[in-house]
Parts: structure tokens; C-alpha cells; sequence
């Protein structure tokens, strides 16, 4: 009985940690534009391998970030498909891969099948009501590229809306705008885990 009751609260701890700092953004409604503008963004059918500029650049991004995620994510098949749909959707929103990283580490960890106390989804913690809105009502939120996808174009649709101010878009991901704690928090982690040097990456290249 007692080692089940330490299980127990062991788990309860884990999961108040990881939740945090979950994101949950909020609903407003859009635009018939925009709505079909960022309709458009989710439907829109991705490309079969990176978006990196040659294939070096790509061997060298993912076996930098392999390793730093290698203690998170132990299986190696699983990290590189990771880190090449981020690389991709990140890139093809417009955003840095890195800061993309730095948003999955905060909001779940890398935990795939993470569920905040508000209802937010996978890797980047997209909330349910997206789906409807954006999407297709059935797309499954835990899927890799689904996940990614979504959590890619919403961060681009709240820095567009927010005239390219990083912090505020943050923020906003996060439910929290006008609050500074969880934009910081991003950065710090974008700075310490996954920042890749540009001198390091010339002089490597």
C-alpha cells in the first residue's frame, strides 16, 4: 500500500512539473481570410524530405541536435524523424528550427503524447479547438507532422499578428500575453540546449 501511494504521488509530481509551463492558447475568432489563409498553411502537403539547402548543411544540423536531444529522446530513428519534420515545418513557416526546438523542450518535453490541464496535445501543445477551426475535425494532434504542422503555423500566425514582436507571439502560444515569464523561459532554453553558433557552423562546414 505505501509503495503504491508513493507511486502514485510520483506520478501526480511528474505531471504537475510537465504541466507547468503547457501551453493553451486561446480562442478568437478569425477573419474569413486569415482562416483560410492559415487553412491553406495546414493542408498544404509537405515535402518528402528536409528543407535544408544541401545535404551537408543537413548532416551536420542533425547529428549536432541529435546529440543534444539523445538523453531525451533515446531512440536514434525516432530523434531524426524528429528533428527533420521540425527542421522542415519550422522552415517553412518562417521560423528558426532552434526557437522551434526550444518551444517543444518547454511545452512537453518532447513527450509525443503530452496532455496539459487545458486539453493541449502533443509535442507543441496544440489545443483541440484548432483542429476544427484550421483543420479537419479528426486530425489526430499526436501525429508527428500533424502536431508539428499545426504548432508551426499557429507561432507564425501570433507573430504576424503581433508585428513580428517574438515575445508577445510567445506569450500568446503559451495563453499568457503580456506576461514575460514564459517568452523568457524559451529563449533561456533556445540559448542554453539548442543555439547553434554561426562561427561554429562555418568552421565546421
Amino acid at each position: 500500500m505505501l509503495k503504491a501511494l508513493r507511486f502514485w504521488f510520483a506520478c501526480a509530481a511528474m505531471v504537475c512539473a510537465c504541466a507547468v509551463h503547457a501551453g493553451a492558447q486561446v480562442y478568437e475568432p478569425l477573419a474569413d481570410s486569415m482562416r483560410a489563409g492559415l487553412q491553406a498553411s495546414i493542408a498544404d502537403t509537405p515535402a518528402s524530405r528536409h528543407a535544408f539547402s544541401n545535404s551537408m548543411d543537413a548532416v551536420n544540423w542533425l547529428t549536432e541536435m541529435a546529440q543534444r536531444l539523445e538523453r531525451r529522446v533515446p531512440f536514434l530513428r525516432t530523434r531524426l524523424d524528429l528533428l527533420r519534420t521540425v527542421h522542415y515545418e519550422a522552415s517553412r513557416a518562417g521560423l528558426d528550427p532552434q526557437l522551434v526546438l526550444a518551444v517543444i523542450h518547454v511545452e512537453s518535453n518532447f513527450r509525443k503524447f503530452a496532455v496539459s490541464s487545458a486539453g493541449a496535445r502533443g509535442y507543441m501543445q496544440v489545443m483541440p479547438f484548432w483542429a476544427g477551426l484550421i483543420g479537419k475535425k479528426n486530425d489526430n494532434l499526436f501525429n508527428l507532422r500533424t502536431n508539428l504542422r499545426y504548432g508551426c503555423v499557429i507561432l507564425r500566425h501570433y507573430l504576424d499578428i503581433e508585428g513580428g514582436n517574438l515575445s508577445r507571439a510567445l506569450s500568446r502560444y503559451n495563453g499568457s500575453v503580456g506576461k514575460s515569464e514564459y517568452p523568457n523561459l524559451v529563449l533561456r532554453t533556445m540559448r542554453a540546449n539548442w543555439r547553434v553558433d554561426a562561427a561554429r557552423r562555418s568552421s565546421s562546414s
